[in-house]
């Protein structure tokens, strides 16, 4: 359906990559966006070797720091993988989201600033309600609002978690050289440290568990981060998100289609969330190109499936009795634990 008009609804980098790609399939792009000018949120930054192909395919090669493999620690026991065949980056958001909007300009993508209150459909087009702007029309719309997701609120789509299962995340970087190019894990009482190199002089630091965590005092739990970590002069503000997982009943309605965290999020654990909405991005501009958008819903859950079924797997396992043991059967059994670094990671 070359030349259609498609509403992105959402600046971050999965909105921005999906008008890249809709642009490159000959469609007409629009953004709509009403988040933070910078783009920053809450996230763990490290970008997996699979997403390599992709950042080619949008034209873009954002700067960071490359990690060439991952750590898990709990206590003394320690494991680590190296990825077999490329590296991963680890990448400020902020300096992705310029990156991808350079890119997008390029491309001549019209951004327009408006908060998007409503959605209205039928067989002709759709509707955005918008404050501060004038209602946009489109032949189609992507949803690509995030966890907490205008589009899938409106209509009606959102699922509520289980009180149980609620997981939230915190997020700051420091002015310190990276110690190591790994993305390193460590198990600390009922959450988990994330440390990601992004610069040669930064850190990002990010840590997951229940509600009412603290970052400082998960470091402080992790002595050698700690130790690393004194006097480091935070290089951002402290940011939180979640609470995960967010579930929706569909990933599309007519012509409104919800790609990325906006589609379905189980947790940050694993820190794919990144290549899987890129991978979401292109297949839904490629749905809408082929003028079946219907088929959208069985190519999400293709570009998902595993990531779905691993990340619950060890979000399972990271909530249960069995937490304390897996960096030891990691230890145990490391081919079993390359694998599943090597599936998450392509």
């Amino acid at each position: 359906m070359s030349g259609a008009r498609v509403l992105i609804v959402g600046g971050g980098p999965v909105g921005l990559a999906a008008a890249v790609f809709a642009h490159q399939a000959g469609l007409t792009p629009v953004i709509v966006e009403a988040g933070a000018s910078d783009g920053d949120k809450a996230c763990g930054e490290g970008l997996m070797p699979g997403v390599a192909p992709l950042l080619a395919e949008l034209g873009i090669d954002p700067p960071g720091h490359e990690l060439v493999g991952v750590s898990y620690s709990h206590g003394n026991t320690h494991v680590e993988h190296l990825f077999p065949d490329s590296s991963g980056r680890g990448v400020r958001r902020t300096a992705l989201v310029d990156a991808l909007r350079t890119r997008a300009d390029q491309c001549g993508v019209e951004r327009i600033r408006a908060r998007v209150t409503g959605v209205d459909q039928d067989r002709q087009g759709v509707r955005l309600v918008c404050a501060d702007a004038a209602d946009q029309h489109a032949d189609y719309v992507l949803a690509c609002d995030g966890l907490h997701s205008t589009i899938a609120a409106e209509l009606g789509l959102v699922r509520p978690p289980a009180k149980n299962s609620r997981r939230y995340g915190l997020r700051q970087h420091f002015y310190r050289a990276p110690w190591s190019s790994m993305i390193e894990v460590h198990y600390a009482g009922d959450t988990e440290l994330y440390i990601t190199p992004v610069a040669t002089d930064t850190v990002g630091v990010a840590v997951l568990g229940p509600k009412g965590l603290s970052l400082q005092e998960t470091i402080a739990q992790v002595p050698a981060v700690a130790k690393r970590l004194a006097g480091a002069t935070p290089a951002s503000s402290l940011r939180g998100a979640g609470p995960f997982p967010h579930r929706v009943k569909k990933a599309r309605v007519g012509r409104v289609l919800l790609v990325g965290d906006a589609a379905g999020y189980v947790d940050a654990i694993t820190g794919e969330g990144l290549r899987v909405g890129f991978a979401q991005a292109k297949e839904a501009v490629a749905s809408i190109r082929s003028g079946s958008p219907e088929s959208y819903p069985g190519r999400w859950r293709a570009v998902t499936r595993e990531f779905r079924v691993l990340t619950r797997g060890l979000v399972v396992l990271a909530s249960s009795p069995l937490r304390g043991r897996i960096v030891p059967l990691a230890h145990r059994f490391p081919g079993l634990f390359g694998a599943v670094v090597n599936r998450l990671a392509s």
